[in-house]
Order: structure tokens, then C-alpha cells, then sequence
């Protein structure tokens, strides 16, 4: 089954939970508000649905190749990246001084995860490069920018971030990769990095590498890594493409997913080092890749809403069109699947989920566009804390159900979900990566314990509780049977959430190890209960709009009801096994596994 954008959704999300009016009052924004947005979802949509939705399952069966230091990519992907770049998306949410459209994140955030739905091996590429514009745009020089920034936003080059090396893994003090000054203020780089998605490609005529690496009076750990830029072909002075640099890909990964995307492993400096120029100051590059890696976590987290939204409408094609034993009821006939009770409780856990996480998603998209546009200091500072807390959240839970999600939609399938024909298990082996690259859930879920949690003594965390609080004083004063049923599961969701905040910062310095032990489930209970938020939201706004649309907002209802008694108690158990199982974690001695 091909895939259709749910713009319906999308905008009733951007209009009633993110706050659109809210963004396109900031100032720049002004001619982005809903209609703006429609526009430019329909058209994404086209796009994505004609152009690259179709490459997705061809791009399983006949991958990326690697011969004689040349990848080639998919049949097709090269014509569809030349629609794509023609069509000025790879720019939406980039500067208008660089070329770009300068679209708010709200609005960018929907493309996002329509062209991650299409193909998440083809979306790959526009994401790394967006990354890379970013983390120029935030730490390089004005020369720099000039270089590299416009030809990146343009699509005619792409980007890729050079983290990882073979020794290292996620452990970047690890890093060996070192950088030789030059006379002429240049740098060769000598190295080995891996997993460097589409480090090698025939989309476009050159790709910019960010590079980490060592100086040579570098301090030892993550303090002494620096930033460089390294494209493949050196770039005249006149911004035409020189010689070759050294840098060249030896192999491309074999895959259990994402297989048309190219996972190269890049050796930097056999021929003499590769050239390359120094990003902002010296032994500052970890500060600014986190500026990529942020904004490509955010975009892991849009790319399991996506998978999870296109394994949902195939399981459900699925599930109507097959016939298959009688109803339970005692019809005298085999019926559709969907007929039965467990296939519509898993078609609902798709549903509900999915809804929920985008809808977080984008409403902290839509922080984004505040921390960064709003006329108050005090509003962009706030956002940017909210911002902060919930990326991790959004990277991790999202990625985390996306497995959950796409192995249910393979469940819904049946056998012939096992079969490769029918596509169900291309999603589950995609999925499959989203939880481990640009930093395992471990690590979004020790970031949002330490740095997001203990760090403040929870204030921000504590603040979106209270944000959640007066959403069930909304609901209690309603009345109304859906809405105190969601009230009262969104209650003890949130109570759950504030008992784990608080044993977390009380004993995260004194019982570390317990403590992060549960660090994933911590993840996973704010997601769970941030999501649950939006629901209850959402639900609010159906029964205030009912009548506009009965069939969408009678969905709404109920999927938002199903969240609010088969998901949200999870809650609890949640939050029981990160204050207490912790302990017991560490107490299992390495000699007794």
C-alpha cells in the first residue's frame, strides 16, 4: 500500500495543540499561518506520495552499491533528489539570506515526517545536510558560511557529520582522528570514521564533511576535539569545484534496514591529508556538533512518527481488505479482520500512539520556533529550556514505539507479514536503527535525567506537570463522560511522572547508578504521560468542534479515550520500576551473568 499524508491531522494538530497563530504572530512569521501551512503541506504531500513514496520498497530490494570507491544509489532516488532540490524543500526551514525559505520548525516539522514516511533511506540525505547547514549557520565564520551554507541549502551539495571511528563508538573522548595546521591557515586530516550516512553518494556534485578531530596541542577527552569542514571536491575561490580532496569511502555498510541508504566507512589522509578548515574556535567542536546532533535527534524522533504512521495505514489497508473466520458475534460468515477485537485494540495502539507522539512533536517544534523568534527575552528562555527537556523525549520515545508499532503492524499482517512481498517487514527492519543512531535511548534518557531533570532540580520538568494539571481542571470542568475518564487517567499518569521527578533529584548524586538504571524508563513514562497530555488535549478540542466534522472528531474521541484506559496506566508501572528496580540492577554482580 502507498502512503498518504495525513494532512488532516497534521493541521488540526498545528491549529489546536501547537499553537500556529501563536508562531505566525512572531515576527518574521507573520505570512505563516494555517493557510500558509495547508498550501505547503498539499504540496509536500504531492511530492512525497508521487515522487519518493514509491522508490521506498525498490530502495529495500536493490540497495546502495559500493564498487571501485563509487556509491550508487537506488534506481530512482537520483531523479527524485533532483524533483526534490528543484522544488526548493531541501531549504524550507533555512535563512532567506542564504537561499533558503525560512519556513517556521512547525511547518518544516510536517515535510519532515512526510518525506521520512515516503522513505526513510531517501530522507536520510536532506536530514544529515540539514544538520550540517545548522551547525555552520550557528559556529562557522562569515567566510565560511558563504562557502558552503547556500550551496547546502540549496541541495546541490549535501552534508554528513563524522563522529564515530572504529575504536570510539559513542564514546567521543575516544576520538583519534588529528589535524595538522597548515601555512596557508588550513588543516590536514588523518583518520578513520564509520557509520557516516551517505558519506559516499551520486545525488549531488559534491558533500561537505564535519569533521572531528585533534589538533596537535589538543587536551586529552572531549575537551580537545575541533570542528572541520571537509568536502569531498576543495572549492575554488570562485565557488567552482577544484580537485579531489583525500577523502574517501573504502566500504558501505550491509544492512538489516535502510537499506538504500549508504552507510559509509570515510578514511581521511591516505594520500597525504585531507584538507580542511577549522569551524569557529579551536577544541570547540563537540559544543558545536551537539548543535547538529540536536537537531538531527529531533528528526529521529519525526523519523519513527513517520514509520510508524506508514506501517499504520498499510496494517489498516490490510486489515479491511482481508477476509478471514467468523465474527464473534456469531455472523454466519468469514468477515474482514478489522472485524475482530484484537486486530482493532492493536489498529488503536498504532493509532493512538502515533498521534500522540506527533503531536508532541510538534508542539515542540513550535517551542522551537518561540525560543528562537519571540520579541521577550524571558518567553525565548523558557522555550528554549522546554525545547531542551523534550528533544530527548522526542527522540526516545518516539523511536522506542516505533519498533512497538511497526511489530504490531507486522502482528496485524499475520503470516504474510513475515513475507517481504507484502512490505509490513521492511518498517520493523528500518525501525530498528532509529533507537541507536544519533545516540542510543541510554543516552537521550541520561541526558534527560542529568542535564534535563537533576541539573534544575526539575523545575522545567515540574513546570509541564503543572501545564498538565490545568488541563485536567479543563477536563473536570467540562463534565463530560470522555473527558473525565481521560481526566482521571491523565491524573494518576501525572502523579506517577511528579513521584519519579522527585526521587530522581533526590537521589541522583547519591545513587547513581540505581538511579540512571532507570533512566530509560524515565523516558519512556514522560513520553507516555506527554503524550497522554496531548490526547486529553486533542479531546478537549473535539468535543468543542464536533460538529464541524463528526467523523474526524468522533475518531479523535475515541482514540483518545482507548489512550486515556489501555495506554496511560502504564504510567504507573513505570514509575514503580524506576524507583525501585534500580538497586537491584546494580546489585547483580558482573560474575553472576
Amino acid at each position: 500500500m502507498s502512503y498518504q499524508a495525513p494532512i488532516k491531522d497534521m493541521l488540526f494538530v498545528m491549529q489546536d495543540l501547537a499553537g500556529i497563530s501563536q508562531v505566525a504572530a512572531l515576527p518574521g512569521f507573520e505570512d505563516y499561518g494555517l493557510d500558509t501551512a495547508q498550501a505547503v503541506l498539499d504540496e509536500s504531500a504531492r511530492f512525497c506520495q508521487d515522487i519518493v513514496a514509491p522508490l521506498n520498497w525498490e530502495g529495500d530490494r536493490n540497495p546502495s552499491s559500493f564498487q571501485d570507491g563509487q556509491v550508487t544509489t537506488t534506481p530512482g532516488f537520483k531523479q527524485a533528489y533532483e524533483q526534490f532540490i528543484a522544488g526548493g524543500w531541501q531549504g524550507v526551514i533555512h535563512p532567506a539570506e542564504y537561499g533558503g525559505q525560512g519556513f517556521p520548525k512547525l511547518i518544516a516539522t510536517a515535510c519532515t515526517e512526510m518525506l521520512h514516511a515516503s522513505s526513510l533511506s531517501f530522507a536520510l540525505c536532506p536530514m544529515l545536510t540539514d544538520g550540517a547547514i545548522e551547525a555552520l549557520l550557528t559556529a562557522a565564520s562569515d567566510e565560511l558560511r558563504q562557502k558552503y551554507a547556500p550551496k547546502l541549502i540549496s541541495g546541490q551539495w549535501t552534508g554528513t557529520m563524522n563522529l564515530t571511528e572504529p575504536q570510539a563508538g559513542s564514546d567521543l573522548a575516544a576520538v583519534r582522528s588529528r589535524a595538522e595546521p597548515q601555512a596557508d591557515g588550513t588543516y590536514r586530516i588523518f583518520g578513520t570514521k564509520i557509520f557516516i550516512t551517505y558519506g559516499e553518494h551520486d545525488l549531488a556534485e559534491n558533500i561537505v564533511h564535519l569533521v572531528l578531530a585533534r589538533l596537535p596541542d589538543a587536551p586529552e577527552g572531549v575537551k580537545g576535539i575541533s570542528l572541520f569542514v571537509v568536502p569531498k571536491f576543495l572549492v575554488n575561490a570562485d565557488g567552482s569545484l577544484g580537485e579531489r580532496n583525500d577523502a574517501h569511502c573504502v566500504s558501505i555498510e550491509h544492512k538489516l534496514g535502510i537499506k538504500a541508504s549508504p552507510t559509509a566507512v570515510l578514511q581521511f589522509g591516505d594520500h597525504g591529508g585531507a584538507i580542511g578548515e577549522l569551524v569557529g574556535e579551536p577544541n570547540r567542536g563537540l559544543e558545536y556538533m551537539f548543535v547538529m546532533m540536536n537537531a538531527a535527534r529531533f528528526a529521529v524522533g519525526m523519523q519513527g512518527i513517520a514509520v510508524s504512521e506508514r506501517a499504520y495505514q498499510q496494517a489498516l489497508g490490510y486489515a479491511k481488505d482481508r477476509v478471514q473466520s467468523r465474527d464473534l458475534a456469531g455472523s454466519a460468515g468469514p468477515v474482514a479482520i478489522i472485524q475482530h477485537p484484537d486486530v482493532k485494540r492493536m489498529l488503536l495502539t498504532m493509532k493512538a500512539h502515533t498521534e500522540a507522539a506527533r503531536a508532541l512533536a510538534y508542539c515542540t517544534a513550535a517551542t522551537s520556533d518561540l525560543a528562537h523568534h519571540a520579541g521577550d527575552e524571558s518567553v525565548r528562555r523558557e522555550n528554549q529550556a522546554l525545547y531542551d527537556y523534550l528533544v530527548p523525549i522526542v527522540k526516545g520515545h518516539s523511536t522506542e514505539l516505533s519498533i512497538e508499532l511497526t511489530s504490531l503492524g507486522v502482528q496485524i499482517h499475520g503470516g504474510m507479514g513475515f513475507i517481504e512481498e507484502t512490505g509490513a517487514a521492511q518498517h520493523y527492519r528500518d525501525a530498528r536503527i532509529l533507537t541507536i543512531y544519533e545516540g542510543t535511548t541510554a543516552i537521550q534518557a541520561n541526558d534527560l535525567v542529568g542535564r534535563k531533570t537533576v541539573r534544575d532540580g526539575g523545575a522545567v520538568a515540574k513546570s509541564l506537570c503543572a501545564r498538565i494539571a490545568a488541563t485536567e481542571q479543563d477536563l473536570l470542568a467540562l463534565g463530560q463522560e470522555d473527558g473525565l475518564v481521560m481526566r482521571e487517567a491523565l491524573q494518576q499518569g501525572r502523579l506517577a511522572l511528579e513521584a519519579t521527578i522527585d526521587y530522581l533529584v533526590a537521589n541522583a548524586k547519591t545513587q547513581v547508578k540505581p538511579v540512571y538504571a532507570g533512566a530509560v524508563n524515565y523516558l519512556r513514562l514522560a513520553g507516555l504521560v506527554l503524550g497522554g497530555w496531548q490526547m486529553a488535549r486533542a479531546m478537549l478540542a473535539a468535543l468543542e468542534q464536533r460538529e464541524q466534522d463528526p467523523a474526524f472528531f468522533d475518531a479523535k474521541l475515541v482514540t483518545a479515550r482507548f489512550y486515556a484506559e489501555a495506554l496511560l496506566p502504564q504510567a504507573q508501572a513505570l514509575s514503580a520500576s524506576v524507583r525501585t528496580s534500580g538497586a537491584t540492577v546494580d546489585r547483580m554482580a558482573v560474575e553472576l551473568f
